[in-house]
């Protein structure tokens, strides 16, 4: 009986226990739902209902439970429940643990949250909790802790579909990354994430950390690209952008983001309004920034103070007044941004009086204790001027935050008072202030302005510490303390770090090194105008680097009479090299061959150099060749740039003697085969036709191969025909790790075209633009067209065009008309030849390939009509070319020209051979 009663109680236990796990399911799926519906309150509700009825919650009720108390940021029952999992015994579950490290992270107490997480093994976590800590991390300002982190979910034993963990922990970490101004490890850890983790939100923080950072052209770099993945942008993509834009005033770029927004619908949102607004600012387009501000129809404060800071910012005090009067008449009561907008104008243009009397209207309206306004004053006092009246402002306020410290130690270095900045800026660290750009910026400037280099080293070091050392505020500042300094290496290799160039950095290096940028070097020219410097021999010949081309060589003839006026031009071989440069980049030969020849005896290797250059750039590889003998002629030794440049002419001319004369004064000089002497042999070789040589000089490289040699040989077969060894040498260049560039993928596409590879042509093309990432340039496009059009693809060709994102050039529409000739096809090869003569009017290719087409297909009318339009516009065929060299002399001959000296010998010769061809006909060609 007892054995009975016993076996009773144990199934009763047993069906209560199955009951009690059906019960808690049900509980579990309704929490569930009420979860994915984020109804978290009633996940809430229904647990306390599952407790209070005496059943016992399971780890996945646990689990959901924390979840919504995470999403609700509720400590408080967070804590309970946690209490609860510990008395269950269910704290080592791997979901609870998960759980637990994900709310308290969510409720910002992190501290617990890395307590949890540090005692629960790696099997037990997942991406949601561990991303959940780092993002607390990262919001709470410990982006080293958030890292440390995302390092160890780096090497979780997860089976995750990618290498990397999922992308809200990627975007966290980009974040931590950025925080701690190491843009270069956020872009390496970008660029290796998987394509379908690079959604928006991490573009935006790629976007929006470099246009805070100054580095606006990487910026605008990333939202290109983010837009030729085909990624939507988002209200904060765009007014990121646009920050960036602003501080470039680009406003071409800023045109195009406004169409984009315009497009999408967001233009009239608030944030992206005002990001207009203040981009039409800062490009002085003031009459289209107050058309969008007119036309918006709801304008909040914000709006309201992005017209404030547009006129603030471009000096219309009077605007600023009265746009404030009418803000108040709107009924927009003015925050602490209106007033700092107004009293940073007046503290631009020193207006101390109407700052004074703004300061009365501030204690008035009781904003005196609004930090971001106190800034201001200090600001608009020390820049007006009124020193005294900033201290005064700065001692008398309770909080001071960085910003307060950097508008005084400003204040005081602009008022040349370098010691009281020094003492300001060590009360600022005792204070535990960690200097910013702007206070190393002031501070590197005093130091500077006192040429104390030890002082201005050590603070050079504190802005490696910081990471601040390429930050374009701080950078400037740092090649202006070096330059002012008499370091002027240091300061170059600070201008070479820089990622961004300004003209406080330009004036720095006016008396240093040459500029290559030619953006900055105009505005350096500008700014040295507005300010009134005298040019030294330097910063001459830094300004006529970018003078090339017109019309800016009219800007370079008046520098270089600047330099004669100065006397700084006789003997100067820099300036002289600089000026010959000048000329030759601006096609003017003339003007270079008169500069070169007042030189008289001081030629030197340099100068002759620079002027066969000259000569070879312009395609006038006869005139370079010469003056190379006659550099010879006069015992200059050449150097390697002078080899390099006259190999440049032989692959010209085609010159293959003078090119096996240069390979072997080469070896016999004993000069060393670097990689660009080589590759120019190579591109000699293949020009001249010469394909057995070339292979042998890129051999002879083994591995000094770099991509410019890998294309001289690539671009070599393509163009001699060997398509197959063309894209071998391909094969092996991505083998031996060597990245291709656009040149090597012309040179691919090239060969392709040649051997009629269309379908392999298209592949390559594909390959260029989605795995390299390569933006075509309008050669590829033309190259594809060739490729089509060449082998009767002419439908296909068209329609490739068609659908091209840039305008098409003349260059493809002379290949599809060549191919539209080739193929007899006149419809199409009307429509090319009508786009080619629209952009080139007076180019006689369409004319005469239409009409040769025309002349084909027996349409003898229209061939006539198109040769009678070429001599009512005076458009002249371009005369054929030919050359031959005999002895050291090249021998040029143009069709119709009767002007070569042996021309009645020539003419005879010639008509007895075509005499004696009729007559005996071509198979005794070779016997006369």
């Amino acid at each position: 009986m007892k054995v009975k009663n016993k076996n009773k109680k144990a199934e009763s236990r047993k069906q209560r226990r199955g009951l009690m796990r059906l019960v808690r399911r049900s509980w579990n799926s309704v929490m569930s739902m009420y979860s994915r519906q984020g109804l978290v309150e009633r996940v809430i509700e229904c647990y306390a209902c599952l407790t209070n009825s005496g059943d016992s919650p399971d780890e996945f009720t646990f689990a959901i439970t924390l979840s919504a108390c995470a999403k609700l940021e509720s400590i408080e029952w967070g804590r309970a429940v946690h209490c609860c999992v510990i008395k269950t015994g269910l704290h080592s579950s791997s979901f609870c643990q998960a759980s637990l490290i994900h709310l308290y992270a969510k409720c910002n107490s992190l501290t617990c949250a890395r307590t949890l997480y540090d005692s629960t093994p790696l099997s037990h976590l997942d991406t949601v909790s561990s991303t959940a800590l780092i993002s607390g991390y990262v919001q709470a300002g410990f982006p080293h802790e958030a890292l440390h982190i995302f390092d160890k979910m780096c090497a979780f034993p997860f089976p995750f579909p990618f290498p990397f963990p999922d992308p809200v922990a990627l975007v966290t970490a980009l974040h931590a990354y950025t925080s701690l101004g190491k843009l270069d490890y956020a872009c390496h850890l970008f660029q290796q994430m998987p394509l379908p983790s690079r959604n928006v939100v991490a573009w935006n923080v790629m976007i929006s950390s470099h246009a805070k950072s100054g580095h606006y052209h990487q910026a605008l770099s990333f939202f290109h690209q983010m837009t030729m993945h085909g990624v939507k942008s988002s209200r904060s993509t765009l007014a990121s952008v646009l920050s960036a834009i602003a501080s470039l005033a680009s406003l071409h770029h800023g045109l195009l983001v406004h169409a984009l927004a315009l497009k999408l619908g967001f233009h009239s949102s608030i944030y992206v309004a005002s990001s207009l607004i203040n981009m039409y600012g800062k490009c002085q387009m003031l009459d289209s920034a107050r058309q969008l501000f007119d036309a918006m129809s709801h304008k909040n404060i914000i709006v309201w103070n992005a017209m404030l800071g547009v006129y603030s910012q471009n000096g219309y005090l009077s605007n600023v007044m009265d746009l404030f009067l009418d803000m108040i008449t709107s009924g927009i009561h003015p925050d602490e941004f209106t007033y700092t907008s107004i009293l940073s104008s007046c503290a631009c243009f020193q207006y101390l009086e109407i700052g004074r009397q703004l300061h009365s209207t501030i204690i008035k309206k009781r904003f005196t204790s609004n930090l971001c306004v106190n800034n201001a004053l200090i600001d608009m006092y020390a820049k007006a001027g009124a020193l005294k009246e900033a201290s005064k402002q700065f001692e008398h306020m309770t909080y001071r935050d960085h910003i307060s410290w950097n508008a005084i130690i400003v204040g005081y270095v602009q008022e040349e008072e370098e010691a009281g900045a020094f003492s300001l800026f060590r009360r600022m660290n005792l204070h535990g202030i960690v200097p910013d750009e702007v206070s190393l910026a002031s501070i590197l400037s005093a130091c500077g302005n006192v040429k104390v280099l030890e002082t201005g080293q050590q603070f050079h070091c504190l802005s490696i510490k910081l990471g601040l050392e390429t930050n374009l505020f701080a950078g400037s500042s740092l090649i202006d303390m070096y330059s002012k300094c008499g370091a002027i290496e240091d300061a170059c290799k600070i201008y070479s770090s820089m990622p961004e160039r300004s003209v406080v950095s330009m004036n720095a290096l006016i008396a240093g090194y040459a500029l290559k940028n030619t953006k900055e070097a105009i505005s350096l020219l500008h700014e040295m105008q507005i300010l009134g410097l005298k040019p030294s021999e330097i910063t001459f010949a830094s300004l006529i680097d970018v003078c090339k081309g017109f019309p800016k060589v009219i800007l370079g003839m008046q520098i270089h009479c600047a330099i004669v006026k100065r006397g700084l031009l006789c003997g100067s071989e820099f300036l002289g090299t600089s000026l010959l440069g000048m000329y030759m980049d601006s096609q003017r030969l003339a003007d270079a061959n008169i500069l070169f020849s007042e030189f008289s005896n001081l030629k030197s290797t340099v100068m002759w150099t620079a002027l066969i250059s000259g000569h070879t750039q312009n395609e006038c590889s006869d005139g370079a060749l010469n003056l190379y003998r006659e550099m010879r002629d006069n015992n200059i030794l050449p150097d390697q740039a002078t080899f390099v440049t006259v190999l440049r002419a032989c692959a010209l001319s085609s010159s293959l003697h003078d090119g096996r004369e240069i390979h072997s004064l080469i070896f016999h000089t004993g000069f060393d085969l670097d990689e660009l002497t080589s590759s120019a042999l190579v591109d000699m070789y293949a020009k001249c036709g010469d394909v057995k040589s070339a292979v042998q000089v890129f051999e002879e490289l083994a591995t000094k191969k770099d991509v410019i040699s890998w294309n001289s040989m690539i671009v070599g077969f393509a163009k001699n025909g060997y398509a197959e060894s063309a894209l071998k040498v391909f094969d092996e260049m991505t083998q031996s790790c060597i990245t291709p560039d656009d040149v090597t993928f012309l040179g691919v596409l090239t060969a392709c075209s040649h051997a009629g590879w269309v379908y392999e042509g298209r592949q390559i093309f594909d390959v260029m633009v989605n795995y390299y990432g390569i933006e075509p340039r309008v050669d590829h496009y033309a190259c594809m067209v060739d490729l089509l059009g060449r082998w009767g693809f002419l439908k296909e060709a068209e329609e490739f065009i068609d659908k091209l994102e840039v305008e098409p050039n003349a260059m493809i529409w002379a290949n599809l008309l060549g191919a539209c000739r080739k193929h007899g096809d006149e419809n199409r090869g009307q429509k090319a030849a009508k786009k080619l003569i629209k952009l080139e009017p007076h180019n006689s290719s369409p004319y005469v390939l239409l009409s040769n087409m025309y002349a084909a297909s027996g349409h003898w009318d229209e061939a006539r009509s198109l040769r009678k339009t070429m001599i009512q516009k005076d458009i002249q065929k371009m005369p054929g070319c030919s050359w031959i060299v005999v002895g050291q002399k090249t021998n040029l001959f143009v069709a119709g020209d009767i002007s070569h000296p042996s021309y009645d010998e020539i003419s005879q010769a010639l008509k007895h051979l075509t005499a004696l061809i009729k007559d005996n006909g071509t198979s005794r060609v070779g016997q006369i």
